[in-house]
């Protein structure tokens, strides 16, 4: 066992390390890369916008270089399998190396249900679920390349355990259930070191509560009074911004939470404990 008492916070520690967030240009998978940058970490953010916006440019801004981290655009929409998989592909060969990925890609859509198309329903699992599925597979295909026991959070949320009141979402709820299911089949079938050496890569769950984004800000301008709901529905009585986030990152991604696998994390302001 490594004598982790000679540096400080070794098991946070991931320099050296390469990492991907998908949805990572802003809100909260760009919080969470920052965590990871702040841990020394070479982060890739993955997103389909051309180009980063100005809250991605100020977080760059934001990185210490003596610290060891680095931040990095790529632009992919995860819904486009070919350039998913060549971009993270890539992502590895230029580090020889991926330890992690946070696959945070996804959108959020309060329609009640019997005004849903087949073609609003596809939409939303091509990107929450079957986007999410295609990340994780791209990713673990490079760590067992380089032979990287990594780690991968997959972004669910406390909507695939409860039905929020004020928010009609028939196919979002089911499409975060689907997530958080997804990371305990998936970690049945990676954690394991198989003969081959191939394996020895974890994946869990996170499921925030409600966050200030801006993906929630559009559901409030549409749905007046639904942020006086949400806050009434926890124990903290406000939503969670976005940094509240970077730790739970680091914690997944690193060495601290090495015996964790199969897991869903819920950081929801106390939401589901009442």
């Amino acid at each position: 066992m490594e004598n982790i008492g000679q540096k400080r916070f070794l098991d946070f520690d991931l320099v050296g390390g390469a990492f991907v967030v998908t949805g990572g240009a802003r809100g909260l998978g760009l919080a969470m890369a920052e965590g990871l940058v702040e841990a020394g970490g070479k982060v890739h953010c993955l997103d389909r916008a051309p180009s980063p916006d100005e809250e991605y440019e100020e977080a760059k801004k934001r990185v210490v270089p003596e610290w060891g981290g680095s931040l990095h655009y790529v632009q992919v929409d995860v819904t486009n399998t070919a350039s998913l998989n060549a971009s993270i592909e890539s992502i590895a060969a230029d580090n020889k190396r991926l330890d992690g990925l946070i696959a945070a890609a996804g959108i959020v859509e309060v329609t009640p249900a019997i005004e849903y198309t087949v073609e609003g329903v596809s939409r939303m699992m091509d990107i929450n679920y079957t986007g999410l599925f295609m990340s994780a597979t791209a990713a673990a295909r490079e760590m067992m390349r380089y032979g990287c026991r990594g780690s991968t959070c997959l972004v669910a949320s406390m909507s695939g355990i409860v039905a929020n009141k004020g928010m009609n979402s028939p196919v979002y709820n089911p499409s975060k259930a689907a997530v958080i299911q997804l990371a305990r089949s998936l970690a049945m079938e990676w954690t394991p070191v198989q003969s081959d050496r191939r394996g020895g890569i974890r994946v869990n769950s996170l499921s925030p509560g409600d966050v200030m984004t801006p993906a929630v800000q559009e559901v409030f301008e549409r749905n007046p009074g639904t942020r006086e709901i949400w806050e009434s529905e926890n124990m903290a009585h406000r939503l969670a911004n976005p940094v509240e986030f970077k730790s739970a990152a680091l914690f997944l991604l690193s060495r601290a939470s090495s015996f964790m696998t199969g897991s869903n994390l819920v950081i929801d302001g106390g939401h589901t404990a009442w």
